[in-house]
């Protein structure tokens, strides 16, 4: 793989790197080497000791494929980008807990910030990388064979850690990153780190153009409601909290990994794709088993973005290996003992062995076909990078219907079971799930075949994505949407006073939403596509590892909403015209309720709220102040003196 010839870093950059800016995008760089004597090395970090020793390790055996590319040619390179995702060790509230439990603390986080509005404000001042649990790792990696060197070649990988799942920015950043580096050397970190340090703040769900030397990368970055939870993200996830519109006339909505071709990685299993998607839904273990790193991250990452928009908590490892601390754990499962909800991607076959127990394996990709140099992603005819990546061989869009040969090897497939990968490599699914829904058949029949045309078949593939994508996230939106009525916002009715606190969200209990749903039934979409016995799998999400999360924090989300509407219909309300009608008894309740409401302002601006909320805050408080000595003034006499026996309220009125 080279960069475009056109691709320069135009003058010198500042040397200076504003290393807080640049953590905005980026932990570190990394330069790794794969020595045979001592193993991984790193050879650079920038900056320099951001990493605890357990980072580095992970980082480092995670940077290199399990098997070096074999080549006829003596004198050849072979490049491939993939990514991968470890736990960070380093962080005492997280590092030690086993799988099951990341979901419970994120749960914690939520219901307090629920039931607190001011808690939502509270990490406004802390940095948004603290906390966070994974590191995410873009590889661009490179074995040059030649047989003038010591060993006939060497491996080394350019790597990007990143607390972002960012794929559409770290990608073809390391399309130019990874060549420049072999080009210059160690340079190329800081060039590249001085135009990242000066890109501006991520902005989730938005497009975004990040100037890069003489070139732009222009990014779509997937919406606030697909990132891990972070209180600073609230204000931008109360705008697309929504379910997304699914009018024809509009793009698919981001969501996480929407890059991914998820067409070219399982075109093999196309008919299997409703059942992963349920699989991933309610939260079961897979294993991923692919030829490259490059295509068991890309299927992993496939199936993370399959149930886009619900929020997929469950832990996913794009490309994982046996040097990975989780590994002990999962080699540890006794039969008959059950896997915690995980997504694995792997390559090496000694997988098929250490777990053997793994409820549900697949098997994607093709081997990759010896060349004197393999190319790790394409560029569209536009010019724009594609999600394609080595390994993904042209192969014919195979939709026929069922032939007695193939339901054959079917059925062989299925008796031999994953086992028979270690002789050769086929694309099947092995699982004894038994799946709601149903194939749609009408969606397979839009699906364009390319014939084998690599020009061709790679815009046919852009096509055939959408569509896809397009019909997983109307068939997650009809799922969720039984969910809607518990995140419905009550806002002041007209004529009603604002200035009392607004009603709670319904509260949810799975029976009774179970009971309801059985009665009314799954909707005219979900019923044409699901067997009768969808209500199983309404159970089997709430038990799952991703209802709770999404649930909470769509219910934290909603509750933010509303405190924020009924703050704004407070400002905009005059309270004398609620006064004359009120009695006496819903004075002292307005009085109250404004007290409260003036109190958590005043400690939202202690906590240190900046720009926009600060200034909104501010007008806030200096109308509730008015509000509140509005309806102090026409209490009788001996109720004011009884309010003022309390010193606290009594220095919060003679405030006003």
């Amino acid at each position: 793989m080279s960069r475009s010839p056109s691709f320069s870093l135009k003058s010198e950059p500042n040397s200076t790197v504003d290393n807080e800016a640049l953590r905005r995008w980026i932990v570190a760089f990394c330069v790794i080497r794969f020595d045979l004597e001592q193993g991984q090395v790193i050879e650079e970090c920038f900056p320099s000791g951001c990493l605890t020793q357990d980072e580095e390790l992970g980082a480092a055996f995670s940077s290199f494929p399990d098997s070096v590319s074999q080549n006829d040619n003596r004198l050849s390179i072979h490049d491939c980008i993939f990514f991968f995702r470890f736990r960070r060790r380093g962080n005492a509230s997280a590092a030690n807990l086993p799988t099951s439990e990341i979901a419970d603390v994120e749960k914690d986080t939520l219901q307090k910030s629920a039931t607190n509005g001011k808690a939502l404000q509270d990490a406004s001042n802390q940095n948004s990388d603290e906390g966070s649990q994974f590191l995410y790792g873009y590889v661009f990696n490179r074995q040059r064979h030649d047989e003038r060197l010591k060993r006939g070649g060497e491996q080394k990988s350019v790597v990007i850690l990143s607390h972002s799942p960012f794929s559409s920015v770290f990608r073809p950043l390391l399309q130019i990153m990874g060549p420049l580096f072999f080009d210059i050397g160690r340079k190329a970190l800081d060039h590249i780190a001085a135009y990242v340090s000066m890109w501006p703040p991520p902005v989730p769900g938005k497009v975004m153009e990040l100037p890069i030397g003489n070139a732009t990368l222009k990014v779509n970055l997937p919406p606030a409601f697909s990132l891990p939870f972070d209180e600073k993200m609230m204000l931008e996830e109360s705008a697309t909290f929504v379910v997304p519109s699914l009018a024809t006339n509009q793009l698919i909505p981001l969501g996480l990994f929407h890059d991914t071709d998820l067409f070219g990685i399982f075109r093999g299993i196309l008919l299997q794709l409703w059942v992963l998607w349920e699989l991933v839904l309610v939260g079961e273990p897979i294993l991923i088993i692919a030829p490259t790193p490059s295509q068991c991250c890309e299927a992993v990452a496939g199936l993370v973005s399959l149930v886009a928009p619900l929020l997929c908590s469950v832990d996913f490892r794009p490309y994982f290996t046996i040097h990975d601390p989780d590994f002990a754990h999962l080699n540890s499962i006794q039969d008959g003992s059950a896997f915690p909800p995980i997504i694995l991607g792997v390559t090496n076959l000694f997988f098929l062995k250490a777990l053997r127990n793994m409820p549900h394996i697949v098997s994607v990709g093709t081997p990759v076909a010896n060349s004197s140099r393999a190319s790790s992603a394409s560029r569209s005819p536009s010019g724009r990078p594609t999600s394609r990546l080595e390994g993904l061989g042209v192969q014919q869009l195979s939709l026929r219907k069922f032939s007695p040969s193939s339901l054959l090897n079917a059925v062989k497939l299925r008796r031999d079971g994953p086992l028979c990968l270690m002789t050769e490599h086929k694309e099947a699914i092995w699982t004894t799930y038994g799946s709601t829904t149903k194939p749609d058949t009408s969606i397979l029949n839009r699906l364009v075949d390319a014939g084998s045309l690599a020009r061709v078949e790679e815009s046919m593939s852009v096509v055939n994505n959408e569509i896809l994508r397009r019909h997983f996230l109307e068939l997650t939106t009809n799922f969720l949407s039984p969910f809607g009525p518990y995140f419905k916002i009550n806002t002041p009715l007209e004529g009603s006073s604002p200035f009392i606190d607004p009603p709670a969200l319904p509260a949810f209990d799975a029976e009774e939403f179970l009971h309801t749903l059985a009665a009314r039934g799954p909707g005219k979409f979900l019923s044409k596509r699901m067997k009768s016995n969808w209500l199983d799998l309404y159970r089997r999400f709430l038990k799952g590892k991703n209802f709770m999360p999404w649930f909470n924090r769509r219910r934290a989300v909603a509750e933010h909403e509303q405190h924020r509407l009924w703050k704004l219909a407070r400002l905009k309300t005059d309270i004398q015209q609620f006064l004359s009608k009120m009695s006496e008894l819903e004075v002292v309740d307005s009085f109250n309720a404004i007290e409260r409401q003036l109190l958590g302002e005043l400690q939202l601006q202690k906590s240190g709220t900046i720009g926009q909320e600060s200034q909104d805050s501010m007008k806030i408080c200096q109308k509730l102040q008015g509000d509140l000595k509005a309806v102090f003034d026409v209490l009788p006499k001996d109720m004011q003196q009884l309010l003022l026996m309390n010193p606290e309220r009594a220095a919060l009125v003679q405030r006003t």
